[in-house]
């Protein structure tokens, strides 16, 4: 499931194929929809989106695994991993993003590391030179 993971967590619940629910979903370790889900997830587990599954609205959770369609506004902390016959049309926040062959992905996407500052970029130091100057080689 999720690459390069160690053990996933008990599923906590499972929202079948045929089945539609609109609201909030909150859960704790693993939830899989592979029916229609409209409204808002919130976890600190992994949310499993199966290839008959359709999510539409905001998800917040520790990491995504989408094999089915998922619109809107996607922010996980950890990861996000989009199957070769996966659907993303969402702003994407995540610090580790995975696209398989194949999928499809539209939207955009911002890959900050947790904790890091707005301009931080991981404290490298760049040298500048004044413009209009000339290196000299060999001097």
């Amino acid at each position: 499931m999720f690459k390069g993971s160690g053990s996933q967590g008990d599923l906590n619940g499972f929202l079948d194929a045929g089945s539609h629910m609109t609201g909030e979903l909150y859960f704790e370790d693993t939830f899989r929809i592979d029916g229609k889900f409209t409204g808002t997830v919130v976890s600190d587990g992994d949310l499993i989106v199966g290839e008959r599954g359709d999510v539409e609205g905001e998800i917040k959770v520790c990491r995504i695994y989408v094999s089915g369609t998922v619109r809107g506004a996607l922010r996980a902390s950890e990861r996000v991993e989009i199957t070769a016959v996966g659907k993303v049309l969402a702003d994407v926040y995540t610090p580790s993003l995975t696209i398989d062959d194949g999928a499809h992905f539209e939207g955009r996407c911002s890959m900050e590391r947790a904790g890091a500052q707005p301009g931080d970029a991981g404290n490298k130091k760049v040298a500048q030179m004044p413009l209009g100057k000339r290196v000299k080689r060999g001097s």
